[in-house]
């Protein structure tokens, strides 16, 4: 017999064997999978060049395959008569993007060489550009992911391949979008490792950075003991669900006490030291704002890569270049049927097809995505940057729908935050965080007997207050800019504006009452929104 010694030794060899193959075995297995996955989006990002030799053609087997093959005169005669047969449609349906899918099986791996269905497309084609961009990043556990989807999981960015991501999906389900973001934090926080920080939103990241700078103290005691606090927000199920993943990490706590103490610039690089970009689900329009502020302060030196350009809940173009700094997305001929119209419009509009567009110009979006849902103008317009074959690579512009306008002089909302900006240069000190606009006949009676004017909400860093002085000077900016609006403020049928600051936290507050993760409006048209703004007044 062997000693008593001896086979405690064998025992704890075996023990130690069987922990290493445990820990091997899904690294291994994410690291196989990863590279069939690359392997598919490699092979469908060479469909997309042939695709893109005959758009035309490709267009016209989408609209088929939309209406039904067969099926109708606008099966049979194409798209011009599909055109002439359906009107355009008013608006899309508002939506966010679509729930999750189910992770990928081995099998279907297949049937994504010549499937259509864009989500599962387009997330193969970002696993391709990212690692293509990055080598690396596509770790096992190396993502983070900061995103709000109440009540039900939706697909983050590379979700057919799940072991890349270290957050547990209940976390970015509650119902409370704080509470969410704080809990999908202290698990980014523990792995130290990480190699992307991915946020559906660039405003879903700027809030959880926000919250480190203020909780960092009781991040830091929940990481030591390996304790998730109870907190509003977060049912008991759920937080023992997610406590049972959590270890005590002293070590890991002492690095974030001595890296929030010397401050918060750059601290997302101190962090994370082998961070090689941020992912955003949407950098562009409204949520530029909170791009610029996160490079500029807690990013610095990273790169945000936006891949994907969504509109109502329909994903139509990819970004095939991450390390560009101005997210550019290749529209994709097989994803949906797309019209545009000549922008400024036309007293009688006539859309043009994907390969009738010209470089340079601006076009109002139309689109057929889905069965049923013909011809929807999506509020968006495009610029053409350039071409790839002869799919158009565009760089979203404005959304129709958030226009300033209380005698139809239509401020469109990314020149007005131009001369806000400008006008905010010259407040000495002052650095804009977030602002809402809206007309004042959303507040009824209580507008008082005053012109119809503009009301603004701004949050500001370094200064508590404004002179009527300083104030003014936003009105002066937009008389300068625009001279319609200078017109009617000289005629006195519209009034001055009234320019409020509101405290800390406010927009973060309304973010959370708007109840889905879809970018900021900065024109405000619900009663209730503004209201709740209203009611963070500080000056």
């Amino acid at each position: 017999m062997l000693p008593a010694v001896a086979v405690a030794a064998v025992v704890a060899v075996a023990v130690a064997v069987a922990v290493a193959v445990a820990v091997a075995v899904p690294a291994l297995r994410h690291r196989l999978v990863r590279s069939a996955l690359r392997c598919v989006g490699g092979r469908y990002r060479r469909r997309l060049e042939a695709l893109g030799i005959d758009v035309r053609r490709s267009q016209e087997r989408r609209l088929r395959r939309l209406l039904g093959t067969g099926t109708g005169a606008g099966a049979a005669g194409g798209s011009q008569e599909f055109r002439e047969r359906h009107p355009l449609a008013q608006r899309c349906r508002d939506g966010p993007p679509g729930d999750a899918v189910s992770p990928l099986r081995p099998w279907a791996l297949l049937r994504a060489c010549w499937d259509t269905d864009p989500p599962l497309q387009g997330s193969l084609l970002y696993l391709d550009a990212l690692g293509a961009a990055f080598p690396g990043v596509l770790a096992h556990q190396g993502t983070a992911l900061l995103h709000w989807s109440p009540g039900r999981p939706r697909a983050p960015a590379g979700w057919p391949l799940p072991t890349l991501y270290c957050t547990p999906a209940p976390a970015g389900a509650l119902a409370s979008r704080g509470t969410a973001l704080r809990v999908q934090l202290l698990f980014a926080l523990r792995q130290r490792a990480l190699r992307v920080l991915e946020a559906g939103l660039a405003a879903e990241l700027h809030d959880a950075l926000a919250a480190l700078r203020t909780e960092w103290p009781l991040l830091a005691q929940q990481l030591a003991l390996g304790r998730l606090r109870p907190q509003p927000g977060l049912p008991e199920g759920v937080r023992s669900q997610l406590q049972a993943l959590l270890t005590p990490d002293a070590a890991r706590a002492a690095e974030l006490r001595t890296e929030c103490a010397r401050g918060f610039e750059g601290i997302v690089r101190r962090l994370w030291p082998q961070l090689e970009v941020v992912v955003v689900g949407s950098a562009h329009g409204t949520e530029r704002l909170y791009c610029d502020a996160l490079r500029q302060a807690d990013c610095q030196g990273l790169p945000f890569y936006s891949p994907f350009y969504q509109v109502a809940g329909a994903l139509l173009g990819v970004n095939l270049r991450p390390e560009e700094p101005v997210p550019q997305f290749l529209l994709c001929s097989d994803w949906a049927f797309f019209e545009f119209l000549p922008c400024p419009a036309e007293e009688e509009p006539r859309t043009m097809l994907l390969d009738e567009l010209w470089e340079g110009r601006e076009y109002g979006l139309v689109v057929t995505a889905q069965p049923g849902e013909y011809r929807c103008r999506t509020g968006e317009v495009l610029r053409v940057t350039g071409f790839h074959k002869q799919c158009p690579v565009v760089e979203p512009v404005r959304r129709e729908s958030q226009k300033l306008s209380v005698r139809g002089e239509s401020i469109p909302e990314e020149q007005f935050c131009q001369s806000l900006c400008r006008a905010l240069g010259m407040w000495p000190g002052a650095r804009l965080v977030d602002y809402v606009c809206a007309e004042s006949g959303l507040l009824g009676d209580s507008s008082g007997p005053c012109a119809p004017h503009y009301e603004v909400f701004m949050e500001l860093q370094g200064l508590r207050d404004l002179s009527e002085g300083q104030r003014y000077k936003l009105d002066q900016c937009l008389q300068e800019d625009f001279p319609v609006y200078k017109s009617f403020r000289f005629k006195g049928s519209i009034g001055p504006l009234h320019l409020h600051l509101v405290g800390s936290g406010a927009f973060a507050q309304l973010r959370e009452v708007l109840g889905s993760a879809v970018p900021m409006p900065r024109v405000l048209r619900e009663e209730q929104l503004l209201r709740l703004i209203q009611g963070s007044i500080i000056s």
